[in-house]
């Protein structure tokens, strides 16, 4: 891989991974976040607890370079389906344009990241 590749790789999978533990850290740590899951887009209590820990998992995933690439492009499916459902349940309540995009801007990122990633070309060399 490139220096090039190496870098755009690094930037775009370190800003995915601390959006993912800085949004993790919301759910467990602010209180206005039971309210935003619960009344505002409908899910249950918990869901936010699974997601935030889904989200630790994921990021640190990403990040650490030993972890086998299989379970690597776990991660990455999680992240997308992750952003995908947060763009739908957004839209659904009627949100303003930006809690609709913004989960797009970060799949673009993540697409980036998966992109320049050298995880995926050994992946489907085998």
């Amino acid at each position: 891989m490139s220096k090039k590749n190496k870098i755009i790789y690094w930037i775009s999978t370190g800003i995915i991974s601390l959006m993912m533990l800085f949004s993790a850290y919301s759910y467990i740590t602010n209180p206005e976040m039971k309210t935003v899951f619960a009344q505002h887009l409908g899910f249950p209590d918990y869901f936010r607890i699974e997601l935030a820990i889904a989200k630790v998992l994921g990021a640190v995933i990403l990040i650490l370079p030993f972890i086998n690439s299989k379970i690597k492009e776990w991660a990455y499916a999680g992240f997308i389906i992750v952003f995908i459902s947060a763009t739908i349940a957004h839209l659904s309540v009627g949100d303003a344009i930006q809690h609709t995009v913004m989960p797009l801007v970060f799949l673009g990122i993540l697409a980036l990241s998966y992109f320049y990633s050298g995880h995926r070309l050994t992946l489907y060399s085998k």
